[in-house]
């Protein structure tokens, strides 16, 4: 495996890490803010730092790239990120850390690539071990409207990553390629704003559990993480990338008991080895 390999799964790794911890966050936020308030702050400040960070324009090619570009920010910004968002508001994030991480299999199916006897045995493995964690104790009180939402979410990022492949294959700068998506999902977002009404004051956001809380998703989970994403996906393929969701659940589980102080059972720690297991069978090679 060469340095360019190991840098794709790094970034795709670092990736799940940072997003596995966006639901304690999340639900957080939503003591005092609404899901369209939190995702338009959130990607603005994530725009914002891109912006910093790269201030050229991005000239594309045709118009046709401007409409995957648009089509990207749509289903991995506005859509994806307001069905989790509200998803929260009805289950817990572990429900949702565990439910978007079938994500994958869809990925694979929208690609058709990668789908190996390997593949699936290690999907099996991982899906066992997601079951396990769901119905491991920590996952109490869920709502079965949560849950649906969080699994149409899956889909729609399964959609996202075989767009950004594509967006990778135009050879733009990541950060440029971030930046427009970003902007196209903003501007989805405003129809979302309209309807559901914004009327956040100071003291919502100025306390410092809530500001610490956007930052981190705004400038960290957005800005960042995108970025590292996006170039893993364009270094490994969607579906080697998408593999990693099956992490989600992990990460969240663990923070949630590290933050939170919820008791991991030893059910859970059975599905965080399978989980584990299955994506490392899954991504290797003889």
């Amino acid at each position: 495996m060469d340095d360019r390999i190991i840098k794709g799964h790094a970034a795709a790794l670092f990736t799940i890490i940072v997003w596995g911890t966006t639901f304690i966050s999340t639900k957080v936020l939503l003591r005092s803010l609404s899901p369209v308030e939190i995702l338009l702050i959130r990607f603005i400040l994530g725009y914002a730092a891109l912006f910093i960070a790269c201030p050229h324009m991005l000239h594309t090619r045709s118009w046709k790239e401007e409409g995957i570009f648009a089509l990207a920010g749509l289903s991995g910004i506005t859509l994806y990120y307001l069905l989790e968002n509200i998803a929260l508001t009805y289950t817990t994030a572990s429900n949702v850390g565990v439910i978007i991480a079938v994500a994958p299999f869809f990925v694979a199916l929208l690609s058709r690539d990668g789908i190996t006897l390997r593949f699936m045995l290690g999907f099996a493995a991982a899906l066992i071990g997601i079951v396990l964690l769901s119905v491991s104790g920590l996952s109490v009180g869920t709502g079965l409207a949560g849950d649906g939402l969080a699994f149409l979410a899956a889909v729609i990022w399964a959609i996202y990553s075989i767009l950004t492949r594509k967006i990778a294959g135009y050879g733009y700068s990541i950060l440029l390629t971030t930046r427009r998506i970003f902007l196209y999902g903003i501007i989805f977002m405003v129809p979302a704003v309209a309807m559901a009404g914004f009327s956040v004051s100071p003291e919502d956001i100025l306390s410092p559990l809530m500001l610490l809380n956007l930052l981190y998703l705004g400038f960290c989970a957005s800005a960042l993480c995108f970025v590292t994403w996006n170039s893993a996906v364009g270094i490994i393929g969607p579906v080697s990338t998408s593999i990693y969701l099956y992490l989600t659940p992990v990460v969240t589980l663990v923070a949630s008991a590290m933050v939170l102080g919820e008791r991991m059972t030893g059910l859970a720690v059975i599905g965080v080895l399978l989980t584990l297991s299955g994506l490392v069978f899954s991504q290797s090679r003889r």
